[in-house]
């Protein structure tokens, strides 16, 4: 049976653009289609749709206020389509709190230069929320988008992989805390960091994989929200306890040790073949060469396995690595490839809590 889709956006050009490509896949469908915000909430309850595709800016009602709805009344996997500036960015970032799962860029030469290959990523991406249907039909209605992602778990008819805790976490056992997602990753980022007190006593690093503008916005809104202080990393940035820096989006970063100090390296990407820029791997792989042991790892929420050859090196160095347990998590990829190797496996809500206590 095809996956069932539902378009909504009010440009009658994209509608029917989005639609010829979705159908071009033999296990797509695009069922219905709806022209603003209060006209997908109507044809969401009719069709019962196993994934929406949805415009920000929209008449009558715009894409975030009707996903916050649909979530309320027929909670279903949502991809929203968003412009690459700063203030499409701020919208993007809304429309995730108000319970998006995941988000594309609208204009298709922006996902991949190639034509073929972005159609190809848009279908890959439409198949891979299809699959988390399912949980979301088994969340409770009506609850804060937060709330409701931790509820979001993979199919349950696989076994799920149980939280396991080791130790109690200690800050003087560590130079720094380093995080790597993609995914759910802006909701999950911002429930591990709010948790943390304005005292906390380590560097923080960041990897979400997000384009270039919009890693500067999520820093900007989760400064706003944290004690700590978050930023988007700048090259030659030096660590600072207590100070949380994000990759910026397009490109790398890495961790030089000169005189003793630790300093960010913000980089260009030079390899044609590496598909993530920001990449949990490159970073993860600098700190066990320029750290070693002396850094926590954590894998949060995301697809593929990106982070899992970084942790490798980080644990063969005597680090630690802590992953996201499935189900608080909205895509279990990247958790999933370092479960099995990680010290600790812990539910969302219990990350920033544990790395708060002691700090």
């Amino acid at each position: 049976m095809p996956i069932r889709v539902l378009v909504v956006d009010d440009s009658g050009f994209f509608r029917r653009r989005l639609t010829e490509i979705l159908n071009a896949d033999p296990q797509i469908e695009v069922v219905e289609v709806a022209v603003d915000g209060k006209d997908a909430i109507v044809k969401a309850k009719a069709c019962k749709p196993d994934v929406i595709t949805m415009d920000i800016e929209m008449p009558v009602m715009n894409g975030i206020d009707s996903t916050r709805q649909i979530m309320k009344e027929v909670p279903t996997p949502v991809l929203m389509f968003s412009s690459l500036t700063y203030e499409g960015a701020q919208a993007t970032l809304d429309a995730l709190e108000a319970g998006a799962t995941d988000f594309l860029p609208k204009r298709f030469g922006d996902i991949s230069s190639n034509k073929e290959e972005a159609q190809e990523i848009l279908c890959s991406r439409v198949k891979l929320l299809a699959s988390q249907k399912s949980a979301f039909q088994r969340t409770v209605p009506a609850r804060p988008a937060v709330e409701l992602r931790q509820t979001i778990a993979t199919d349950t008819s696989k076994p799920v992989t149980p939280p396991r805790s080791a130790k109690r976490f200690s800050p003087a056992s560590y130079d720094l805390v380093a995080i790597g997602t993609s995914t759910g990753g802006p909701v999950a980022l911002q429930e591990v960091l709010t948790q943390l007190p304005a005292t906390f006593s380590l560097p923080i690093l960041i990897v979400q994989h997000m384009p270039a503008k919009f890693t500067e916005a999520f820093a900007n809104r989760l400064n706003q929200l944290c004690n700590i202080e978050v930023r988007e990393a700048q090259d030659r940035d030096v660590l600072k306890s207590g100070v949380a820096l994000l990759a910026p989006g397009g490109k790398q970063m890495v961790i030089e040790v000169n005189a003793g100090q630790k300093i960010v390296r913000v980089k260009e990407e030079t390899d044609p073949l590496q598909n993530y820029k920001p990449c949990v791997d490159v970073m993860f792989n600098s700190l066990a060469d320029s750290v070693g042991k002396r850094v926590l790892g954590i894998i949060l929420t995301g697809m593929g396995a990106d982070g899992k050859t970084g942790s490798s090196k980080l644990i063969s160095k005597g680090a630690a690595i802590w992953a996201q347990d499935e189900n608080t998590s909205t895509i279990y990829g990247m958790p999933a490839a370092v479960a099995g190797i990680a010290e600790q496996v812990l539910p969302l809500h219990e990350i920033g809590k544990k790395l708060a206590l002691n700090s």
